[in-house]
């Protein structure tokens, strides 16, 4: 691939995909949006990096735009580079809040390939390669409130899970699971950290997946669609969690670049001026009514699931041979999620005439 425009990806020989991935949920504005492209090239001529010992204009904007646009109960905001590096934060500050190292995280969870991340993410296929982990977690089942009420105790520093599974198949969480997990982690003074870097920032059809379902984390973890393609990553957390730290404890050397809060900041503008969240809701309906009228009586479809602008389709077959008869026959780009799960993360920018030839083109693939 040479070149990108709106949901549209050009290879070498100048053919046209139709990317339904957005390079992973990355680009929610889709590729080389004009307002996000404009405010990296104005930052590059004037300040690209800047350690964090001085105070910058840029990131003091880009504290501002997160306070106005995260859940109201956050209140300090530290910046990095990707969601492994987010959830690495996460954790540490969780620790440093709780003075505790027991770890609590959902079965088919997915957080991140670095250690720290491995020892909260289920997969043995993840995490067996790198072990013995740090403080490995234990791992409980997203539908079972007993097995989670016996794993969070008195030594338990942290519970941590996705609103949406999106590794492991595109799996919904339970919200009342969620919702018992937030009060066990009251209850024994653990901190709850929601993992929101392929969820957030409008993906589920909201600004934040677990702000819509009545969450109150003291932790958030956040990637992906928060520079709009550019490398960041940011973890939100509660006054009494900040309040724990002293300086030096964390930090990071590129992390809240001028350059990369730029990004952030155009990319924030944009969901916000262009209602992108709410057009994720409407936009993910209309994909998901279309996939489901069509799909409904394939006998190689099991299940049709997702919010907002993040859908699984799980098949009865290994899901391979479709990603490639999309990709190499028909020109559209998706991505799996496990082995069986057709996964579509397209830009909030998607139009209703590109869900529809999405709609149409899948179901002839998988109708058939």
């Amino acid at each position: 691939m040479v070149r990108g425009e709106g949901l549209w990806l050009w290879d070498h020989n100048d053919r046209r995909y139709l990317d339904l991935t957005s390079a992973y949920g990355t680009t929610p504005l889709g590729y080389c949006h004009p307002q996000l492209t404009a405010a990296i090239s104005e930052q590059a001529g004037r300040l690209q990096a800047l350690s964090s010992n001085f105070f910058n204009d840029r990131r003091a904007e880009l504290f501002a735009a997160l306070d106005r646009n995260t859940p109201a109960h956050f209140t300090h905001y530290y910046l990095c580079n990707s969601g492994t590096e987010a959830i690495e934060a996460g954790l540490k500050l969780a620790h440093i809040a709780t003075e505790r190292a027991g770890q609590v995280a959902l079965k088919q969870g997915f957080h991140g390939r670095t250690l720290g991340a491995l020892a909260v993410t289920w997969n043995p296929r993840f995490r067996k390669p790198f072990a013995p982990l740090l403080a490995e977690a234990r791992f409980v089942s997203p539908d079972n409130a007993d097995e989670l009420e016996a794993a969070v105790g008195e030594d338990t520093g942290v519970f941590v899970a996705e609103p949406i599974q999106g590794e492991s198949g595109v799996r919904l969480v339970d919200a009342a699971l969620l919702s018992c997990a937030q009060e066990l982690c009251r209850e024994h003074g653990a901190m709850f950290l929601v993992d929101e870097i392929q969820t957030g920032f409008g993906r589920a059809g909201s600004w934040f997946a677990s702000d819509a379902l009545g969450l109150e984390p003291d932790l958030m973890a956040m990637a992906k669609g928060i520079g709009g393609g550019f490398p960041m990553g940011a973890v939100a957390m509660t006054a009494e969690v900040a309040g724990k730290l002293k300086p030096g404890m964390h930090g990071s050397t590129f992390g809240g670049s001028p350059l990369a809060c730029a990004a952030s900041i155009a990319t924030m503008e944009v969901l916000a001026d262009e209602d992108l969240p709410e057009q994720s809701r409407l936009k993910g309906e209309r994909l998901l009514d279309g996939l489901r009228a069509g799909l409904g009586s394939s006998p190689v479809v099991r299940e049709i699931r997702g919010r907002g602008l993040m859908v699984g389709i799980e098949l009865r077959q290994k899901v391979a041979p479709t990603l490639a008869a999309l990709q190499n026959e028909h020109g559209i780009i998706t991505l799996p999620a496990g082995p069986t799960v057709l996964r579509l993360l397209p830009a909030l920018t998607i139009s209703d005439e590109q869900i529809d030839e999405a709609v149409t083109t899948i179901t002839a693939v998988l109708g058939s």
